[in-house]
């Protein structure tokens, strides 16, 4: 079972492993109402009460499709934490104005991203609401204004972002009435950029727990044409009798949830059989060692 913790001090409370809904509508046809519907339940099975999203998402349609299984599924609604995040606008009907893909991290387009989600969720708040990638263009003044009204109107829970670096979270951070509760970035076994530019690290000094994204690699450890990908996968047979056989993608969410920022982990997965693999990984302890043997495997190399 998938436990729970909170992302900082003031911070929701979140599964350790996250329903990420990336992925959602993949398929032709796509999944109907009962469909997404059933995932969910068996993610709640396993303990994962927390979905992540974006207004981007399937082009824009993501939102509105768990709208309609909350509208469907109040029970649901009620279980479920919700992440989404804003800032990111592509040619298409719902931005019309987009003439080609850019960021919009304007506190006018926080406002009006997050009413937009509200309905399209059919929620009456927001409990996590991300920025989903720094704009160069939007000053800090203007963004954290965008957020400070939404969290005093009650609109938003809690604010965080997404992608940033360690300067642009300070920047953002100085700006707001309530301390941002998370950072979400890439981080797996197959990009550490992370753990080396001092994210993460920046993260255990203000006391927060970051969200992975991507922990698999964005399914790059199942290429059989990777090598580092390869020489993961063989040794992961090697020390998976210690983690009770354990599978390759529970052993790599694993890897990322003992950095000693301990890293919630989103799955991107519909498969539920992956999913209910994935849950696992909140229980297994890596021995330093064969956390060690594992990045050795990824860069090929022994440690310096």
């Amino acid at each position: 079972m998938v436990g729970q913790v909170q992302l900082s001090a003031d911070g929701p409370v979140v599964s350790e492993v996250v329903f990420g809904t990336w992925r959602l509508l993949d398929g032709v046809p796509g999944p109907c109402i009962d469909e997404i519907a059933d995932r969910l339940e068996t993610c709640l099975n396993l303990g994962i009460d927390t979905i992540d999203t974006a207004e981007i998402y399937g082009h824009y349609s993501v939102e509105s499709a768990i709208g309609e299984v909350f509208a469907a599924r109040p029970d649901l609604r009620s279980r479920f934490k919700v992440v989404t995040k804003f800032g990111i606008d592509v040619p298409s009907v719902e931005k019309a104005g987009a003439a080609l893909p850019h960021y919009n991290a304007t506190g006018e387009n926080a406002v009006g991203c997050a009413e937009k989600s509200l309905r399209n969720l059919n929620l009456e708040s927001i409990d996590l609401f991300l920025v989903h990638r720094p704009d160069w263009l939007a000053s800090v003044d203007d963004t954290a204004a965008g957020l400070n009204r939404l969290l005093a109107e009650g609109k938003i829970r809690h604010a965080g972002v997404s992608n940033y670096t360690r300067d642009q979270f300070d920047l953002l951070n100085s700006r707001m009435d309530r301390p941002l509760v998370t950072n979400q970035v890439e981080v797996s076994l197959l990009n550490m950029a992370a753990i080396y530019d001092g994210t993460l690290a920046q993260c255990e000094q203000l006391g927060i727990l970051p969200m992975a994204w991507s922990p698999l690699g964005g399914g790059r450890l199942f290429d059989a044409e990777d090598e580092a990908a390869v020489r993961i996968r063989k040794k992961m047979d090697q020390i998976r009798p210690r983690y009770d056989d354990a599978g390759d993608d529970a052993l790599a969410l694993a890897w990322v949830m003992n950095l000693p920022s301990h890293p919630v982990v989103i799955t991107g997965s519909n498969q539920m059989d992956r999913i209910t693999s994935q849950s696992g990984a909140s229980a297994l302890q890596l021995d330093r060692q064969d956390w060690y043997a594992l990045w050795s495997a990824a860069k090929g190399c022994p440690v310096p």
